[in-house]
């Protein structure tokens, strides 16, 4: 259980970030969601209230260091501390080294790496323990191998993982751990736009590719929200005091053939 704890997921109001959030509230937990879109944050935090979950939506860019310090700072004054930070935040799309515009490799690096570093800098004076402090960041089974035409995306998602381990060796004394989740596809938004996008780009209709997606798959289907969300829950545990610098595949088998 996780009784009197504080969270912080990013990304929070919509897919796998609002199945980690609802998660950590089931469990106890007091979660802040944040994210760009005021109106997708303010729908999530309705109905999770609803619920009775104790919740807080607070619009903010994580590239934004402003943004961030104002997410900090509103949770420490409502509930004076940060115990959980889950970097969840993450945009991606195809970025063809060929392409002449640069701005979506800024763009997609910028959300999903240096939010997640700025996100952990200002969280960490917050996290007071005694000896516990959970970071979790998503990266991606992209953050295991390459995909042509998405060189940004596995940039920042190998990077999340170098990321991860250093961190973790910065805090361990505190008690804190730092550890990422590696999904493979997973049934949301982000999932149906690269889908849809590499599908165009191929010339086969969206269920088509699909299907060929899945089919590398070796469960032949995509992971559940639920199955992330379930990991992020182990690694807030107390049982999980000794995971440390660790990438945890929710893969459904498609990294068992790679070291």
């Amino acid at each position: 259980m996780l009784n009197e704890k504080v969270g912080i997921v990013t990304g929070g109001s919509v897919g796998i970030g609002r199945g980690v959030a609802e998660a950590l509230c089931r469990q106890g937990a007091r979660v802040a969601i944040c994210g760009r879109r005021r109106d997708f944050l303010d729908q999530t935090a309705q109905q999770l209230e609803k619920i009775g979950y104790q919740i807080l939506a607070i619009p903010a860019d994580v590239t934004i260091r402003g943004d961030v310090e104002h997410v900090v700072s509103t949770v420490v004054k409502k509930w004076g501390k940060v115990d959980i930070l889950v970097n969840n935040a993450g945009v991606s799309g195809r970025t063809p080294i060929d392409h002449p515009d640069d701005t979506r490799w800024l763009d997609i690096l910028q959300v999903n790496l240096t939010g997640a570093y700025l996100c952990t800098k200002l969280v960490l004076p917050h996290m007071v323990g005694p000896n516990y402090g959970r970071v979790i960041n998503m990266s991606s089974v992209l953050g295991r191998f390459g995909v042509p035409g998405y060189s940004a995306y596995c940039t920042a998602k190998h990077g999340i993982l170098g990321f991860t381990k250093a961190i973790a060796l910065e805090v361990a004394s505190r008690g804190i751990t730092v550890n990422a989740i590696c999904p493979t596809w997973v049934d949301t938004a982000m999932a149906r736009q690269g889908i849809e996008e590499t599908a165009a780009v191929i010339g086969v209709s969206a269920q088509e590719f699909r299907t060929q997606a899945l089919a590398a798959v070796p469960i032949q289907r995509m992971a559940e929200v639920s199955e992330v969300a379930a990991l992020a829950l182990f690694l807030c545990s107390s049982d999980a005091a000794a995971m440390m610098g660790q990438a945890m595949n929710v893969c459904g088998g498609s990294t068992a053939g790679s070291a």
